[in-house]
């Protein structure tokens, strides 16, 4: 006779932890692979001073959405093909280029090298906090996407607000709150793909990156307003 534990087969219990293994592990690696991409968008934005709509904030950040919501549309069209993760790298080299006009106002600070590597290590250091807890608790933090969907709205509602008024404390005021709120969805994106809310590795990748990139981005960002040192 079967063995069955709490009304479930054992080997179909250890087939579903396996497989959300898998997507954790392919998903660490695409994550891994697409930053060679981001640096090197970084890196020829910075090289040719890319520049996208500097004349024009709010339709920059506009055209921006348009393109950013494109790729992703598209990944997530061809995520059950090897098309999916060539649209995720084109997509993270776009970004890096995206990354480089921030990039370059970092460098004109004289410790600009040091605000960029802290911000960095700031990321990292969150990013396997928050994915060490998230994989290894028993929690669910699915009752947390509501509120993490709600804050990312707001965020990117008073930023388009922000781009047509330009006030300085608003823009640190979304990039603090971005930190809080992106910080919170690395906990919740990497919990989604460990309990089976996620099965596939190329949008769960897509997922986890932009938490990545956005909690990069907001503390330069932080770091360059109350630490950078134009002398």
């Amino acid at each position: 006779m079967q063995d069955l534990t709490f009304g479930r087969n054992p080997a179909a219990s250890q087939e579903i932890a396996l497989r959300q293994n898998r997507v954790l592990r392919n998903t660490y690696a695409l994550l891994a692979l697409s930053m060679v991409p981001t640096v090197a968008g970084a890196l020829a934005g910075i090289l040719f001073k890319f520049s996208f709509f500097a004349g024009s904030p709010v339709i920059g950040f506009v055209v921006f959405l348009a393109i950013a919501w494109g790729f992703m549309y598209g990944i997530a069209r061809t995520k059950d093909s090897g098309w999916g993760v060539l649209l995720l790298l084109a997509f993270t080299f776009f970004m890096g280029l995206m990354l480089s006009g921030l990039l370059r106002v970092a460098l004109g600070f004289s410790n600009g090298g040091t605000l960029i590597a802290m911000a960095a290590g700031g990321t990292g250091a969150i990013f396997f906090s928050l994915a060490g807890i998230a994989s290894t608790t028993k929690r669910d933090f699915s009752n947390l996407g509501k509120f993490l969907f709600a804050g990312a709205i707001l965020i990117l509602v008073a930023a388009l607000a922000n781009a047509f008024l330009q006030i300085p404390a608003l823009h640190l005021a979304i990039a603090a709150i971005a930190v809080v709120v992106f910080s919170a969805y690395i906990l919740y994106d990497i919990n989604r793909i460990v309990h089976g809310g996620e099965d596939n590795y190329i949008v769960a990748t897509l997922s986890v990156y932009l938490d990545i990139y956005n909690v990069f981005v907001s503390l330069l960002q932080l770091l360059m307003a109350f630490t950078g040192d134009r002398d």
